[in-house]
């Protein structure tokens, strides 16, 4: 019995220092009218390290920065999911909001499956400014660990 009880602690120690792994997926849902946003789901599907494209400065000056390109920052893998944008030709389509959130649920419930947790939910709005300002996005980060 003691050497069992060991076993199940030994075993659940060692799980708790498995490193954790993060997965983001993004929505950018288009505050444009008359269907001429864009909307999308984003899944990346290849690693990147931040460690590749970070600097350090030594003297609070000079950064290194200049030395990464945007294209190394780039990923080249990633799955895109068509969404809709939240206003059509008479105002908000509350058709599209809906349908929007059973695509964006559906991911979330498969994420589910594949044994993620989500962790963190964020978003943010960028708004039209006025009359000239045509545009505008709605962008919400699902955070998931596992």
């Amino acid at each position: 019995m003691k050497k069992y009880l060991l076993t199940i602690l030994a075993a659940g120690f060692s799980m708790s220092l498995m490193a954790q792994e993060y997965k983001i997926i993004t929505t950018v849902e288009s505050v444009v009218p008359m269907g001429l946003g864009r909307s999308r789901m984003m899944d990346p599907q290849e690693q990147a390290s931040y460690k590749d494209l970070t600097t350090e400065r030594t003297d609070g000056k000079k950064s290194g920065m200049g030395d990464v390109k945007r294209g190394d920052v780039k990923i080249d893998q990633f799955e895109e999911t068509k969404l809709l944008n939240f206003y059509s030709a008479a105002g908000i389509n509350f058709q599209n909001i809906a349908s929007n959130d059973a695509v964006v649920s559906s991911k979330l419930t498969e994420m589910t499956k594949e044994g993620w947790t989500l962790a963190f939910v964020t978003s943010g709005v960028e708004s039209d400014s006025g009359k000239d300002d045509g545009n505008a996005i709605y962008i919400t980060r699902y955070i998931f660990k596992r």
